[in-house]
């Protein structure tokens, strides 16, 4: 057994017992730095992509100035998202939901991107699996739910990324 698989239960352990760890990674030019795991949330290969295009370890500008541009995009998909639900507009929530899905996507962000992509499925009348619902009140009780559990995820994530950076 290797010194890798032997530190992946205790790996597994620390994530548990604390929001995020130091973890090694080598970028597609050969360099190695240290990232903190940012709790399940966040997929750390995607995020690590997006801090590859920083300048270095020490400046995060450019990948913080992204993290807060998506806070703020967010924020304002949320209010719209309100409205929509408010105005019972499954197809503005659905557009909504695919938006936000592929904003948090890119950061890594899989609790949000997974929350938003069973809002857009329910704004297209179906379920979390695709089949068909006829039900549109229930649709919107749903997505209803799952906009309130898509806060919780935010918060939380927005929480632990706002710490990495120091904002």
């Amino acid at each position: 057994m290797s010194t890798t698989e032997a530190q992946a239960p205790a790996q597994a352990q620390a994530r548990t017992e604390t929001s995020f760890h130091m973890v090694e990674y080598q970028s597609d030019d050969g360099r190695v730095g240290d990232v903190e795991v940012l709790g399940d949330g966040v997929d750390m290969s995607t995020f690590s992509q997006i801090l590859e295009m920083d300048d270095s370890e020490d400046d995060r500008e450019f990948s913080q100035s992204i993290v807060s541009g998506f806070f703020e995009q967010a924020e304002e998909t949320f209010e719209s998202m309100d409205a929509a639900l408010k105005d019972e507009d499954l197809e503005k929530l659905s557009q909504l939901g695919h938006f936000l899905k592929g904003s948090s996507a890119t950061l890594g962000l899989v609790k949000v991107r997974d929350s938003c992509e069973k809002i857009q499925r329910y704004g297209k009348k179906e379920d979390e699996e695709g089949n068909p619902v006829d039900d549109e009140a229930l649709c919107l009780k749903k997505t209803g739910e799952i906009l309130k559990a898509l806060r919780i995820e935010y918060d939380e994530v927005e929480a632990e990324l706002k710490k990495f950076f120091g904002i």
